[in-house]
């Protein structure tokens, strides 16, 4: 079961909204290859406000999602595609259905 969770919040820089959302599509087969990744959602809040949700059944999972290739790629870059610095919050899940 997951207990552990990160919440990425991203803007995205004025004209680069649909890099960012490709970006954000590009990187699902990244997910899917990091096995101690559970569940992992990539979201878009309003025009240029994106985020991923990733949810981990331990911390060493977490830890390596944010070791992986996907924030790598998303800092890496970061200051042409982006308005401002990630929000990453940690997250411990509490119920899930």
């Amino acid at each position: 079961m997951e207990k552990f969770a990160l919440l990425a919040r991203v803007e995205a820089k004025s004209g680069k909204e649909n890099e960012v959302l490709e970006f954000l599509k590009s990187s699902l087969h990244l997910a899917e290859g990091e096995t101690g990744t559970v569940r992992w959602y990539a979201f878009q809040l309003g025009p240029s406000t994106f985020g991923i949700f990733d949810t981990f059944a331990s911390e060493e999972g977490r830890k390596a999602h944010l070791d992986g290739p996907i924030a790598a790629a998303l800092m890496a870059n970061a200051t042409t595609l982006l308005a401002k610095d990630p929000v990453i919050e940690m997250v411990d899940l509490v119920a899930i259905k």
